[in-house]
């Protein structure tokens, strides 16, 4: 029977799968989200909070053609590498989906991820993955968050959505965000319930207040508040303003973003400013940045100065050297590699990022960079004919990974290294193959834990021109 696109009983080598039934298996592996893997006469099962090594007792929750779902419900055998867990509800959003594994663990896991997709997607066994850089803390590191609002239960409530579903569960710490910014996010929840502010009804579409983002710097203790609306218009805007900055005098900026389109695109294009200006400011390195309501800056602050020297170190900059940085967003690597560069190129498509990024070289008084707006593919081949021929270049794309024609376009100027920093080790590795093909080798990965209790991980890989 094929219910929601799950089947309620298969047959897998001789024995029957049902939903709702129970097996003992022997965790054998993890995936790259962090599922274990046990299997039923060869039938795999992927089982959340389970670890390596450990033998489990589980019911069935969900079975398809070649895989299913199962939840622990006794553990017969404990891995070495089980801590107990902070915060069931942070497995349950998958807010903190590894969180009952050590954090040494964790980073070992991460680093094997990067080791499998290097085998497998790059063909490149031999190269070297390093130990993933961890944190002293792993908990409380997210500048940023992204909070939902729904109503429960009558009232306007801030929480996370349960996996796989827009079912809002109602949560006021998450424990690996900044814990000023849990605070902040029921402290504003608070004003709004006294306020004639309607929660979205995503299935109606219908009602004011989609999501409350806080961002804070983590250095400056500044903090930026963005109202995420379906509607052009906030109720009571000029109240809810004056409780909160009476309250909390280090909200230095308060925005309102209007996201009219039943989309999971979180912000919309048309942000209005209802209190100070749209920036906030934070530093890294010896740098203070400003950053707007729509602009990119990592959510790990501390992490990112790891992951920044990491690339810096990587691109062993003497002085003389150009840098081409291809993915510069509001000019933070630009300005770290400003330091021992002659000269820096930036560029990124988004123009609104490029005019920050010339306000924050302007702010630190840094003159040897040169930022322009445009996609890469398409004015690295132009920066070429205009003579400019880098040394190094660093790029850091989105979690797709770099287009063939950047690719091409910057083996073409010949430089001596390629620095590329990834969000995704599965684009990195494909897109080694592509560099390799053109000349350049890979050298060694570095991953960077940005996203501790997460799947997630980020690396820098060397490539250097051969020949």
């Amino acid at each position: 029977m094929l219910k929601d696109g799950i089947i309620d009983v298969i047959n897998s080598g001789g024995t029957e799968m049902k939903k709702n039934e129970f097996y003992t298996v022997t965790i054998e592996d993890l995936t790259h989200e962090g599922l274990g893997v046990g299997k039923v006469d060869g039938f795999p099962l992927f089982i959340e909070n389970s670890i390596s090594g450990e033998v489990v007792r589980v019911k069935t929750m969900k079975i398809g053609k070649s895989y299913g779902y199962a939840r622990v419900e006794e553990w017969l055998e404990m891995s070495p590498n089980r801590v107990d867990v902070k915060d069931a509800l942070g497995t349950r959003v998958g807010t903190m989906p590894l969180q009952h594994m050590t954090y040494e663990s964790q980073l070992a896991f991460k680093q094997q991820q990067v080791k499998n997709v290097m085998t497998k997607i790059a063909k490149m066994p031999e190269l070297e993955v390093r130990r993933a850089l961890g944190m002293e803390s792993a908990l409380g590191y997210r500048n940023k968050a992204q909070i939902p609002v729904r109503t429960v239960d009558g009232l306007l409530t801030t929480g996370f959505f349960k996996k796989n579903s827009h079912d809002l569960i109602p949560m006021e710490n998450f424990h690996i965000q900044d814990p000023e910014i849990d605070r902040l996010i029921v402290a504003v929840r608070d004003i709004l319930r006294k306020y004639p502010v309607v929660a979205y009804d995503e299935a109606n579409h219908t009602g004011d207040l989609k999501h409350i983002i806080v961002r804070r710097g983590l250095r400056t203790k500044q903090v930026m508040i963005i109202f995420v609306t379906r509607t052009k218009g906030l109720p009571q805007a000029e109240a809810i303003v004056r409780d909160i900055t009476a309250a909390h005098p280090e909200v230095v900026s308060i925005v309102q973003n209007i996201q009219p389109k039943p989309t999971n695109v979180i912000m919309g294009r048309e942000t209005k400013v209802l209190f100070g200006e749209d920036v906030y400011e934070e530093k890294l390195f010896e740098f203070t940045f400003k950053i707007s309501a729509r602009s990119f800056f990592q959510v790990n602050t501390v992490q990112t100065e790891v992951l920044y020297q990491q690339a810096i170190d990587a691109a062993d900059l003497k002085g003389g050297e150009t840098v081409v940085d291809a993915y510069c967003g509001i000019g933070t690597m630009s300005l770290a590699f400003a330091r021992d560069a002659k000269k820096v190129y930036a560029m990124e498509i988004v123009d609104d990022a490029i005019v920050m990024a010339k306000e924050n070289a302007k702010l630190n008084g840094v003159t040897n960079v040169h930022f322009e707006t445009g996609a890469a593919e398409k004015i690295m081949p132009r920066w070429k004919e205009e003579g400019i021929q880098p040394d190094v270049i660093v790029v850091d794309p989105p979690r797709k990974g770099l287009d063939l024609a950047f690719i091409e376009a910057a083996c073409a100027t010949r430089p001596e290294r390629i620095v590329y920093v990834s969000c995704n080790p599965a684009t990195l590795a494909r897109d080694l193959v592509h560099f390799k093909e053109r000349g350049y080798e890979a050298q060694y990965v570095q991953p960077v834990d940005m996203f501790p209790m997460t799947a997630h991980i980020e690396v820098v890989g060397l490539l250097e021109r051969k020949g």
